[in-house]
């Protein structure tokens, strides 16, 4: 049975909504790496928030996990590039929290312009400073968002209903959708320099990691605010705290530290700073909203291959999963065969499209047809690391759709290219069925079975027969038998199926059938 661990506390819902679809689950949040470790072999599936750290350590321990899914937007918990060299899905939940969260940037920059904490502190001290609280509206003002995703882009709304102007930073935002959220395309350095209140909603990278710091901070006009919902080490927090002490920052809103749980910081004790606990993800609705849809996301994929907010592969929607199934079987099919049949290094592959195949998201085909490719000479190959492994390996991948018309509705082609040289082949669908419709531009025509028999020979009399009498007194059955050839006797081939495996001996023994120039078993 497909198994789930919940590793973190999750609502209820996720709960109920992966047995409702037959799926056992465990709920064991606050495991110890060890424990984690030692257990995790056990399960399809894990789902996390961020207080679980999936390493690589407990990646190799994970022999049957399939899928890992971060209810929440960051992942930096979890050690992506390992689990994608080990062929696991990492998916996360980027819309669930994303209201949450801008409300929560909004709120922050409200107390921050307002210094309502420390006036909140004061009054209920007894004290009555109002002449100590100096706020500062915020219609009217700059505000600089960096990162306008997701969350940003929510932001950027809000802040329009507060009469804010707009500007953000992004180098993946286009013109054309900053036009459409009124905001201002700018670079980073301008942002800095005119913004009365910065926002940071970008992922953490190596290019944004301490995106502010002392240089940073440098280019900002005195006065400006800083709020911070996204991830602590955007920021130098000694630098924040030295532009704070100075007074050049006025203040500063942060809902993430740089080390969490945030129990001892630089920051904390000063005056201008409001800190929350990394509350942007927390109501109950965004708690309900991420727990539901990465239980939905897990359960799609461990039962229908659907995948969704992958973050190591192509999403495949779970409508457009049942009418992949049979093109992605043909796709695997023609790079297993390829695969079988390369015995020098490959230096490039290329997919070509046509007619319905064309018209389908064609990203997971090529994923697996790789997996298929590089499946007979590397171990634990699958559509999420196959692509990763072709890169490290120096193998070009191209992708092509035609538009032109062809003999068949729909077809695959896969060129591979090794060092010695170029062999092509193509399918099609037949209803649902796969068949193999040309090798090397020869056309045949074959549904490829378990068992497999393929040679090339040159085209003379008497082959066949000697074949089929050599098969027959090593007792093993002929299935089906196609043949193709490019001209009358030039160049021949044969797919042959059979009901079970030929030895070592029997495939030397047709081998040397004369004219055989190439003979090889294949499995699928």
């Amino acid at each position: 049975m497909t198994k789930v661990l919940i590793a973190d506390e999750l609502s209820p819902r996720a709960v109920e909504v992966l047995r409702e679809r037959d799926i056992a689950v465990d709920v064991r949040p606050g495991l110890p790496a060890a424990e984690l470790e030692a257990c995790i072999g056990d399960y399809d599936g894990l789902a996390v928030r961020s207080a679980t750290k999936i390493t690589a350590r407990i990646l190799d321990a994970a022999a049957n996990l399939k899928v890992i899914g971060r209810a929440g937007i960051g992942v930096d918990n979890i050690d992506v590039p390992a689990a994608t060299q080990r062929g696991v899905v990492v998916m996360n939940t980027p819309h669930g929290n994303a209201v949450t969260t801008a409300e929560h940037a909004i709120a922050l920059m409200m107390a921050l312009a307002r210094q309502i904490p420390a006036a909140d502190r004061s009054t209920q001290a007894g004290k009555w400073e109002k002449s100590r609280f100096l706020g500062m509206e915020l219609a009217g003002k700059t505000l600089g968002i960096i990162g306008c995703g997701n969350i940003g882009s929510i932001v950027a709304d809000r802040a329009h209903g507060l009469k804010m102007k707009v500007i953000a930073f992004d180098p993946f935002l286009s013109e054309e959708r900053a036009r459409d959220l009124s905001v201002q395309k700018v670079e980073l350095d301008e942002l800095l320099a005119r913004s009365d209140v910065i926002t940071l909603h970008t992922p953490l990278t190596d290019s944004t990691r301490h995106i502010i710091d002392a240089a940073a901070l440098a280019k900002t006009k005195p006065g400006v605010r800083i709020v911070n919902c996204a991830r602590g080490e955007l920021l130098v927090e000694a630098d924040l705290k030295a532009a704070l002490e100075s007074g050049h920052v006025a203040g500063a809103a942060l809902d993430v530290f740089a080390e969490e749980p945030a129990r001892a910081n630089p920051l904390f004790g000063l005056d201008q700073l409001v800190a929350t606990p990394h509350l942007g993800a927390a109501t109950s609705e965004a708690q309900e909203k991420v727990a539901v849809q990465i239980a939905e996301q897990i359960a799609d994929f461990l039962l229908t291959g659907a995948v969704s907010n992958a973050l190591n592969m192509p999403s495949v929607t779970a409508e457009e999963a049942p009418k992949l199934k049979p093109y992605m079987t043909l796709a695997q099919q023609l790079g297993s065969f390829a695969g079988q049949l390369t015995r020098s290094g490959l230096r490039a592959v290329t997919i070509e499209y046509e007619g319905h195949a064309a018209e389908l998201n064609t990203r997971p085909l090529t994923a697996i047809a790789l997996a298929g490719l590089l499946g007979p000479v590397l171990d634990s190959v699958n559509m999420v690391n196959a692509p990763i492994l072709a890169r490290e390996r120096d193998i070009a991948v191209s992708e092509v759709k035609h538009d032109r018309p062809g003999d068949y509705q729909t077809l695959i082609r896969i060129t591979v290219t090794t060092d010695r040289r170029s062999r092509d082949l193509a399918g099609t669908l037949f209803g649902d069925k796969p068949r193999i419709v040309g090798i090397k531009g020869i056309p045949i025509e074959a549904e490829l079975g378990r068992h497999m028999l393929y040679t090339t020979n040159a085209d003379k009399p008497g082959f066949i027969g000697r074949l089929g009498t050599l098969l027959g007194d090593a007792g093993v059955n002929i299935a089906t038998f196609h043949l193709g050839r490019d001209a009358p006797g030039d160049q021949a081939i044969a797919l042959v199926e059979i009901d079970q495996p030929l030895t070592d001996d029997q495939l030397e023994r047709v081998r040397r059938i004369p004219h055989v120039v190439q003979a090889e078993a294949l499995a699928f």
